[in-house]
């Protein structure tokens, strides 16, 4: 079974996501800010992640840049309601796997967890 990790600071946004992913048969886990995301990622074995962008404290462009150092073959995917073209381009030049704008379009979502997970596994398999 693979693991998502959800980080939102919003409550709301992560029961939603968490909904949908464990309805795809994934298990979920929840981080509130991304403190709690990088300790979460350092403790267990994730497959994905989603990260809200706009977020207290360290911000989801410092997660993922953090989450990069630490590993990077977990796919992470940047969330945002507020997102720029800028942002956008600086999230997947600092390694994010994709970029998607909130309310998420649930297609889109799962499109995209499908696609990370495929990506993440044949490149292990090539490895």
């Amino acid at each position: 079974m693979n693991t998502v990790l959800v980080v939102d600071d919003e409550k709301g946004i992560r029961n939603i996501l968490v909904e949908i992913l464990q309805n795809e048969g994934l298990k979920v886990i929840e981080a509130e800010n991304g403190l709690a995301a990088i300790k979460q990622f350092e403790s267990q074995p994730i497959d994905l992640i989603f990260c809200d962008i706009k977020m207290p404290g360290m911000d989801g462009v410092e997660v993922l840049k953090k989450l990069q150092e630490i590993n990077q073959e977990v796919p992470i995917v940047m969330l945002t309601g507020h997102g720029t073209i800028e942002t956008a381009v600086e999230c997947i030049k600092s390694g994010a796997y994709d970029f998607l704008s909130k309310p998420v379009e649930l297609n889109r979502l799962l499109v995209t967890l499908r696609n990370a997970l495929d990506k993440k596994y044949l490149e292990k398999e090539t490895r």
